[in-house]
């Protein structure tokens, strides 16, 4: 018998058949690549190569991979109560004198008393508090395994927004580059003009101030991509700095993607329902839930076996040992605690009400997450075709400015005009497609995919580390086992 409620999940209706007519638009079915490996839709080796060093080496994923570990253990403990809960041994040895009379005078001597017994009690499971504290910790421990998949889903998300926010900068810091390099041309012959008088001061100023303009925010490119560099180290567990593996070589510059859908295997109301943030608190609920039973077990007596085994003897010539065995059953209730008990009872309760609230939060705001994901994508591509016709436009713009100048039909003022526009327009098409690449990414993280990783749950050095400190038995490697098991294989979707 279990006293308590057994758990059932809190779903609310509209979660079984959520659709979005955002992300209908912007998704399609296929089978690779794996929502669980999403990042490989961008085809490119550096970002992977990078998202297999997060794996390995990322701080918050190994303390993730250690709670894990944790909740193990607890489950042992919580375990450990269907067996005696109460066994204490002793021994004794006691030395004693004695003065007696033997017709001549007192005789003293001295002799030993020994004794040692062991004692057991074994309180029996009958209201289930011990199955309801083996289904809590059990609970909880999945809960740690669901919660170390969420900071996988985190970390490769911001691994590939970090990376493709890096890869932005180095595109804008090359378009200003080019810029400033054109128009740095059209200052020295405003220049040259103005010195042979052909020209006045005006044009000479507009160049240079445009010029400078865009000379000044080439720092500004610069440092975002050192603040890239420095954020992409840290997820990589290495100290701030450079990363010489992502120098772009030249002529092969790095671009910003453009990818028109993104791949599901499965529909987002399913998805959304095995987002592992979703999942770990399902899963907290389902703790909390079986501790109500574990209170309310304190309402009925507890009845337990109690058992001692005692041997006892001495050194005395014609003294006997004994050996004695004594046994039965014990019965206690707390008849005076009610008020206690029962409201410890509610504090639980009100502790899963809370935990069934909060569930329900994180499944809309996951809902919110990803419908905005996907309405923002479909705006950046309705932007991208736009931009790069503008930017098109621009540059035949700046072609017929020069050529009007040069042919002496209007001022300066337009190839200056025409310069400007260009900058803006290419300078807002790549920040556009990073836009688009970041609300791709968004979307999958809001959909609950990138919860793979090929990496053990605690990875070999820390595993000898603990070793070396603790008994850990068969636990790591079962823990380690129990991980590569649960990941699926790179062909399948859970």
């Amino acid at each position: 018998m279990r006293v308590g409620p057994d758990f059932h999940p809190q779903h609310e209706n509209w979660t079984e058949h959520w659709s979005s007519t955002s992300i209908e638009q912007v998704t399609q079915q296929a089978s690779q690549p794996d929502i669980r490996q999403w990042w490989r839709i961008f085809a490119d080796q550096n970002l992977e190569s990078l998202i297999a060093q997060a794996d390995a080496n990322n701080g918050d994923v190994k303390i993730a991979g250690l709670r894990v570990l944790e909740a193990r253990a607890q489950l042992g403990i919580a375990i450990a109560g269907r067996y005696p809960q109460v066994q204490q041994a002793n021994a004794e040895a006691l030395y004693s004198t004695r003065n007696q009379p033997d017709g001549l005078g007192p005789r003293s001597g001295g002799y030993w008393q020994y004794g040692a017994g062991f004692s057991v009690g074994w309180e029996l499971d009958f209201w289930g508090r011990f199955a309801r504290a083996i289904e809590s910790a059990n609970a909880a421990f999945f809960a740690a395994q669901a919660n170390r998949d969420d900071a996988l889903v985190l970390l490769h998300a911001q691994v590939a927004n970090t990376y493709f926010t890096l890869r932005t900068a180095e595109a804008r810091l090359r378009i200003a580059h080019d810029n400033a390099q054109l128009q740095k041309r059209s200052y020295e012959i405003a220049q040259k003009l103005f010195k042979s008088g052909e020209t006045d001061e005006l044009d000479l100023q507009q160049a240079k101030t445009q010029y400078l303009g865009t000379l000044s925010s080439i720092p500004e490119f610069e440092s975002q991509i050192v603040l890239a560099h420095h954020a992409l180290s840290v997820l990589l567990g290495r100290p701030p700095g450079p990363l010489p593996e992502l120098t772009v070589q030249p002529g092969k510059e790095e671009v910003v993607p453009f990818v028109n859908r993104a791949i599901l295997q499965d529909v987002p109301a399913d998805l959304l329902l095995r987002r592992p943030d979703v999942r770990a608190a399902e899963l907290q609920m389902a703790a909390q839930s079986a501790l109500i039973g574990v209170a309310e077990a304190d309402f009925y007596p507890s009845v337990s076996l109690l058992g001692s085994l005692v041997w006892s003897a001495s050194s005395l010539s014609g003294a006997q040992s004994t050996l004695a065995l004594v046994g039965g059953p014990s019965v206690t209730w707390n008849l005076f605690d009610h008020g206690k008990i029962i409201n410890n009872v509610r504090v639980q309760d009100a502790r899963l009400q809370q935990l069934t609230v909060a569930y329900q939060n994180t499944v809309r705001e996951a809902a919110r997450e990803a419908d905005d994901a996907a309405t923002a994508l479909i705006v950046a591509w309705q932007r991208d075709t736009i931009l790069n016709d503008a930017q098109a436009a621009a540059q035949r713009s700046l072609k017929l400015a020069n050529t009007i100048y040069r042919e002496g039909y209007s001022d300066f003022q337009r190839v200056l005009d025409a310069q400007r526009a260009l900058f803006a327009q290419q300078d807002a098409y790549i920040v556009n497609r990073g836009n688009a690449v970041g609300s791709l990414i968004a979307l999958y993280k809001a959909l609950g995919g990138g919860w793979y990783s090929e990496q053990p749950l605690i990875d070999p050095a820390t595993c000898e580390q603990m070793r070396q400190r603790t008994d850990w038995g068969d636990l790591l490697n079962e823990s380690n086992a129990q991980s590569t098991a649960a990941s699926p294989s790179k062909g399948s979707s859970r």
